[in-house]
């Protein structure tokens, strides 16, 4: 019989709630690029903006883990950061239960976003980015988008993790987006498309049973490796054409203290490591640590620059 601690632990793990991490991270980015270009903080829209980006992550998850579960029911080599939490294929959680509360979150979002254009007064914009992120967030693997099924799906995620994410804390602290809040996620939106196919690569048996065509399964693992490896390259070599654009060298500098690690990770995969099932885990686990490391020290950059006014 299970227990009420345990069915709650259930539904724990299957929101992959350690992922939103990077929610709070990549939102706290943008609004710290905002506070460094001289904007006042607004408390307020920073704690609904937050509110929006956590209930759109968790709709996220627990629709991907319901859409996804044929394809996680005939993977034979789910990981710890891939394959789905593994929760709805066990029974422990009905597939129901997940679908519910993701439209739950959903609405949660939707209604942190109408709270802010239309309370808050923070304009249509700020609606449109959270609109624009839970459609695209939702069509990531629900019908009739279906985006990772038409080799849109790393596009996606780079897009909603690493470009409206940011965007929208920026947006919540000025009147207006120029330039410069694009300038500081050039280089995590290549890190996240080049993670994104690490990712993917043990998840490839079982996408290609129920016809679900990612980039891995439509350029086979080799393939995508080496995309990765050219992402991974465009994202340092970004670097010196984004300063010249107007992104501030320390911010740029901090993005290079990432260099090293990106080096070694493609050399490894170069080499060959994805084709030992026994590495995909850490595989996964400098993908992930690259992305999420960049930020950080990208966010502490702007912090400095903040600081230093």
């Amino acid at each position: 019989m299970i227990t009420a601690t345990t069915y709650l632990a259930s539904l724990f793990q299957l929101g992959r709630v350690l992922f939103l991490t990077g929610g709070f991270l990549l939102y706290g980015l943008g609004t710290l690029v905002a506070l460094a270009s001289g904007a006042p903080l607004d408390a307020t829209a920073l704690f609904w903006g937050q509110v929006a980006v956590t209930a759109i992550q968790l709709m996220t998850h627990y629709s991907n883990e319901y859409y996804d579960l044929p394809a996680d029911q005939v993977n034979p080599t789910p990981t710890r950061w891939a394959g789905g939490s593994q929760v709805l294929v066990a029974g422990r959680v009905s597939p129901a239960v997940a679908l519910g509360i993701a439209l739950l979150s959903c609405g949660v979002g939707l209604a942190a976003g109408l709270t802010l254009t239309f309370i808050l007064r923070e304009g249509l914009l700020t609606l449109g980015l959270i609109v624009l992120a839970a459609v695209l967030a939702f069509g990531y693997s629900a019908p009739p988008l279906r985006l990772h099924s038409r080799g849109l799906g790393e596009l996606t995620v780079a897009l909603i993790v690493t470009v409206l994410t940011p965007l929208l804390g920026y947006s919540l602290q000025v009147e207006r987006l120029p330039l410069r809040p694009l300038l500081a996620v050039v280089p995590l939106f290549l890190l996240q498309f080049a993670m994104m196919l690490i990712l993917e690569i043990p998840d490839q048996a079982g996408d290609t049973a129920v016809g679900k065509r990612t980039l891995v399964v439509q350029l086979g693992p080799a393939g995508a490796v080496r995309l990765h490896n050219l992402l991974l390259c465009a994202a340092y070599l970004s670097l010196p054409v984004l300063i010249w654009a107007g992104l501030p060298p320390v911010a740029a500098g901090a993005v290079l203290l990432s260099a090293p690690v990106a080096l070694w990770q493609g050399a490894r995969l170069a080499r060959g490591a994805w084709r030992a099932g026994d590495r995909w885990d850490n595989l996964s686990f400098w993908a992930i640590g690259l992305l999420v490391g960049t930020a950080a020290a990208e966010l502490l950059a702007f912090l400095w620059i903040l600081q230093s006014q």
